[in-house]
């Protein structure tokens, strides 16, 4: 890693035009001074949660980077784009996650909620790595979920194609970032870019339920009261990004939860998938990682 002095962090945070993405991007750029990159699918929203960072931050320095992580092809081009903005970049949080009700696919394919919250990181994050290696200090955030306890991997049926159910679908994507986490945190051990995963806690965004229909409008109004803000789901994810190794407490490849390193399950700690599931994802995207 270069050791250019840069007054100013840069940093980017996926699933940024609104909830919990648009509040992390937020105290990025208002509590901690970075200039912040938020990536988003569509213009008029991403431009809105541009345009609210930058009254938050009281600079006007965050820039929109639209990007559709459900396409490889579109993954390549904001990855270009932001090469021709930025000569380092800081702090990435991977932060976008969906869950579809139905069976979905990607540009390429892929069932959507391991293509979104999985694949389409995987492809950033590399393509990323050249700018990431150019910082002092980078490092990764990847939200995953409580949800990774019951996630599992099919190799016979990754697309789910003979069977789809929306919770084994999310939990299989949330697996799947804790995976990439530690998989990618021993690749990229000796780099100086430490990588880590968390769980945000259960946090009122539009992720999920569709709030429109008549059952998913009664379960928001029921839950609302348990659920946290953005802000406070955010928590964790700003802290990841912003304190030093030290205050952390952790070490590259952890999952935490409120601020502190936790346990996964035993599945998602074996080393063993963690390198199996890396392999698969570098086929199904044909990228491979070099540091």
């Amino acid at each position: 890693m270069t050791n250019n002095n840069r007054a100013q962090r840069i940093a980017l945070v996926t699933g940024a035009s609104g909830g919990m993405g648009r509040a992390t991007a937020a105290l990025l750029a208002a509590e901690h001074g970075m200039k912040v990159f938020l990536l988003a699918r569509n213009q008029e929203k991403g431009q809105a949660a541009v345009d609210y960072v930058n009254v938050k931050s009281g600079r006007g320095d965050a820039e929109l980077l639209l990007c559709d992580l459900a396409s490889f092809a579109s993954i390549r081009e904001a990855a270009a784009v932001l090469a021709s903005r930025a000569t380092h970049l800081d702090v990435l949080v991977n932060n976008a996650g969906i869950i579809t009700l139905k069976r979905e696919e990607t540009a390429e394919g892929f069932e959507r909620q391991l293509g979104v919250n999985h694949l389409g990181h995987f492809l950033l994050t590399g393509l990323l790595l050249p700018l990431l290696l150019q910082s002092q200090s980078a490092r990764i955030v990847n939200v995953s979920s409580g949800a990774h306890k019951i996630g599992t991997m099919d190799y016979a049926d990754p697309g789910m194609t003979k069977s789809f159910t929306v919770w084994r679908a999310y939990s299989r994507s949330k697996i799947a970032n804790i995976w990439f986490t530690k998989e990618l945190a021993r690749k990229l051990n000796g780099t100086g870019i430490p990588v880590y995963a968390l769980h945000p806690g259960v946090v009122s965004t539009d992720i999920g339920v569709n709030r429109n229909t008549g059952f998913g409008g009664l379960v928001h109004k029921l839950m609302r009261p348990f659920f946290l803000t953005a802000e406070q789901g955010s928590a964790t994810a700003v802290f990841l990004a912003s304190a030093t190794e030290t205050e952390i407490g952790g070490k590259s490849g952890d999952y935490f939860y409120k601020l502190k390193p936790l346990a996964v399950s035993n599945l998602a700690a074996s080393d063993e998938e963690a390198g199996r599931f890396w392999a698969w994802s570098e086929q199904a995207t044909g990228f491979t990682y070099s540091t």
